[in-house]
C-alpha cells in the first residue's frame, strides 16, 4: 500500500467505506467504529502536541521576523474568512428567494444518533485545550526570538522531530483506514442522504461557493507566486481528500504541510503557518454556516438582512478560532452567536446542527485546501529572502 499514493489510498478508502456501509452487518461496522474511536481519541491527544511541536520551534527558528510573519498570516486568514462569509451572504441573498420559495420545513434528527457505537470506550484526554496549546506555542516561540539561549530551541526542535515521527509512522499510514470506517458508518446510518434530500439546493450552492472561494484564493496566491493556480490546487488534492474523510483541519495538518512544501513554500514557513491556519482560517466553514443560517431563517419565514449578518460574520471569524479540530466543532462554537445575534430558537438550532453536520466534511476540506493558498501567499509576502540577499550583498 505504501507504493500507492496517499490520494489514491484516500479515494479507495472513501469508495470502500460506502460499499461496506451498504452490505456489511452491524457487527463489522461496530469494529470500524471501535477503531475510529481509538484513532480519533489518539488524534485528539496529539492535536495540542502537533500545534506546539510545529508552531513554537517554527517561530523560534524564524527569529525576529516571526512577529511579522505571525501578523501577516493572521491578517490573511481573517481577511479570507470574512471574505468567504460576505461571498456566502451575497450569493444566498440573491438566490434563496427563488431556490427556497417552495421548500417546506421538514423534520430533522441529529445525524450522530444514526451512527453505530463502538464496542467500548477508551478516553485519551489531551494534555491541554487547543487554545491553550496555541497560546503556549506563541509564548514559547516569541520568547525564543528575544532570548540569546539556544537550549530551549534545541529541545523544541527535538520535540518537533518526535511529533513528525509519530505523524509519519502512525497517523498518516492509518488515515485511510480511519476514513474508510467513518464513511462505512455514515453510509449504514443513511442520515446524510435523508438530510441532503431536503436541502439539496442549499448543498449545491455551498459546494459551488467553496469552489469559487478556492478559485479566488489560488488565483491570488498563484499570481503572487507566478505559478499556475490549477497546478497548485492539484498539488493540494491529497490534503482536500484527507480533510474530506476526517472532517478535521487539525487531523489533516501533516498532509497539508507536506503538500505546501511541494508547492515551493519554504520549510520553516510551511511548518509555522499550516498548524496556525488549521486553527484560525475557516473560510469553508464560514461559507457553510452563513448559507445554512440564512436557509434556516428563510425557511422559518424570516429575512436575513445585511445589518444583522455582517456582525455575525465578523464575530464568526474570531469565535471559531476556539473550535476544536473535530467534526462539528465550528457549528458548536457558533451556537452562541446564532442564539444571541440571530435569535435562533432551540428548534432552529437543532435544524442548523443537523444541516451543518451533514456536510461538515466539505467545509473542512475547503478550509484545509485554502490553507495552502494562504501559506503560499504568506511565503511570497515574507521579507525573508530579500533580507538574506541584502545580508549577502553587505
Amino acid at each position: 500500500m505504501r507504493k500507492i499514493g496517499l490520494l489514491t489510498r484516500i479515494i479507495l478508502a472513501i469508495a470502500l467505506g460506502n460499499i461496506i456501509g451498504l452490505i456489511a452487518p452491524d457487527a463489522i461496522i461496530r469494529i470500524f467504529a471501535t477503531f475510529n474511536m481509538l484513532f480519533g481519541n489518539f488524534l485528539q491527544f496529539m492535536i495540542p502536541l502537533i500545534i506546539i511541536g510545529f508552531i513554537a520551534p517554527g517561530i523560534g527558528m524564524m527569529g525576529k521576523g516571526a512577529g511579522k510573519m505571525l501578523a501577516v498570516t493572521t491578517v490573511l486568514a481573517y481577511t479570507s474568512t470574512i471574505g468567504a462569509g460576505l461571498l456566502a451572504f451575497s450569493s444566498a441573498k440573491v438566490l434563496y428567494p427563488s431556490l427556497l420559495t417552495s421548500q417546506a420545513q421538514a423534520s430533522f434528527f441529529n445525524p450522530e444518533e444514526a451512527l453505530l457505537p463502538p464496542f467500548f470506550q477508551m478516553d485519551m484526554p489531551p494534555v491541554m485545550e487547543v487554545m491553550t496549546a496555541l497560546l503556549l506555542a506563541f509564548t514559547i516561540g516569541l520568547g525564543l526570538t528575544v532570548i540569546k539561549g539556544h537550549y530551549l530551541q534545541r529541545i523544541m526542535t527535538d520535540f518537533k522531530d518526535i511529533i513528525e515521527k509519530v505523524i509519519n509512522a502512525i497517523i498518516i499510514p492509518l488515515l485511510p483506514a480511519h476514513i474508510l470506517g467513518i464513511f462505512a458508518n455514515m453510509t449504514q446510518g443513511g442520515q446524510i442522504v435523508s438530510i441532503m434530500s431536503v436541502f439539496a439546493k442549499v448543498f449545491v450552492l455551498i459546494i459551488s461557493l467553496h469552489i469559487v472561494m478556492l478559485f479566488i484564493q489560488y488565483s491570488i496566491a498563484g499570481s503572487a507566486a507566478r505559478k499556475n493556480p490549477l497546478k497548485l490546487f492539484q498539488m493540494m488534492l491529497p490534503a482536500y481528500f484527507t480533510a474530506l474523510g476526517t472532517q478535521s483541519s487539525a487531523s489533516a495538518i501533516p498532509v497539508t504541510v507536506e503538500q505546501t512544501k511541494k508547492m515551493g513554500v519554504k520549510e520553516k514557513i510551511a511548518d509555522f503557518s499550516v498548524p496556525l491556519l488549521a486553527t484560525i482560517h475557516l473560510s469553508g466553514s464560514t461559507i457553510t454556516l452563513v448559507c445554512c443560517a440564512m436557509a434556516v431563517i428563510v425557511m422559518q419565514g424570516g429575512t436575513a438582512n445585511f445589518s444583522a449578518m455582517l456582525p455575525f460574520i465578523l464575530m464568526l471569524g474570531v469565535t471559531m478560532i476556539a473550535a476544536p479540530g473535530v467534526p462539528g466543532g465550528a457549528v458548536m462554537a457558533a451556537l452562541g452567536l446564532l442564539e444571541t445575534m440571530l435569535g435562533f430558537s432551540d428548534s432552529m438550532l437543532a435544524i442548523m446542527i443537523a444541516l451543518y453536520l451533514a456536510q461538515d466534511s466539505f467545509g473542512t476540506a475547503c478550509n484545509v485546501t485554502g490553507d495552502g493558498a494562504i501559506t503560499l501567499l504568506a511565503d511570497c509576502i515574507t521579507p525573508e529572502e530579500k533580507e538574506i540577499m541584502q545580508e549577502k550583498v553587505a
